[in-house]
């Protein structure tokens, strides 16, 4: 039986842990952008880490992982998409256009994303990089037709809710990923947490505050049951830098 691929988080936060300013406001839209990168000042020994590089060196990691919540916020209503009148069943079969996974990984690398409910709409294209998406049986045959009409693959995993270990193992399956590189917020790192999928964490600590009920933080998802252990770490590395920055480097003991 094949391993399953690896499962690596890297995640920047506040020292509360929160990953955003604010529930509804996306990390990569303005002005939010350079609020963030304004928590962490100059500093004069800085400690960068490349982790999607190491971890491309270390395991072959060809995949970032991502939840629709990064790419479209709850209040925005993306463009509308005509319906689709064929026969649906095709649709919720895997798309995997062999034109894409034949393609060398590395260099080709996965833009994973779990959107069940089909919010995003594809606008961009990069060079070396291919669109995965994670969808289910209740995802709309509308949004799976978009995906065959732009040629972006899908995998459909789940009835409603994306299966989070068949699909990690799937990926592995189907399209050769060994090691995914989980950039996502903290609904789908939480659930990759009570998953048990996490095999490394890297958080890099930013030296701010930010505080508020309710903003996502660097775990976040279904709360544990009464009586329930947490997921213990084991401490891999530790780096700061004078601008009070710190990275650190956990496992976690019996994963994989």
């Amino acid at each position: 039986m094949l391993e399953r691929p690896r499962v690596v988080i890297n995640v920047g936060a506040s020292v509360d842990g929160k990953v955003a300013l604010t529930r509804d406001a996306l990390l990569m839209h303005q002005p939010s952008t350079d609020l963030w990168a304004a928590m962490t000042p100059p500093g004069a020994d800085p400690v960068p880490l490349d982790v999607l590089e190491l971890l491309k060196q270390q395991y072959g990691c060809n995949a970032i992982l991502e939840g629709s919540g990064s790419l479209v916020t709850e209040s925005e209503t993306p463009e509308e998409l005509p319906p689709y009148d064929g026969d649906a069943a095709d649709l919720y079969e895997h798309f995997l256009p062999a034109d894409i996974t034949q393609l060398l990984s590395p260099p080709l690398m996965w833009f994973v994303v779990v959107d069940s409910r089909g919010r995003v709409r594809w606008t961009e294209n990069h060079e070396n990089w291919a669109v995965l998406v994670l969808v289910t049986r209740s995802t709309p045959a509308a949004y799976l037709a978009y995906l065959h009409r732009e040629h972006i693959c899908y995998l459909v995993i789940g009835e409603v809710q994306v299966d989070l270990e068949r699909a990690i193992a799937a990926m592995g399956t189907e399209l050769g990923i060994r090691c995914v590189m989980s950039a996502a917020g903290g609904g789908l790192n939480g659930a990759l947490l009570r998953a048990g999928l996490i095999d490394e964490l890297y958080v890099t600590l930013a030296p701010a505050l930010i505080g508020g009920l309710g903003t996502p933080s660097v775990m976040d998802g279904s709360p544990l049951a009464v009586g329930e252990a947490a997921t213990r770490l084991q401490l891999l590395s530790v780096n700061a830098d004078t601008s009070g920055s710190v990275r650190l480097h956990y496992g976690v003991p019996g994963s994989g």
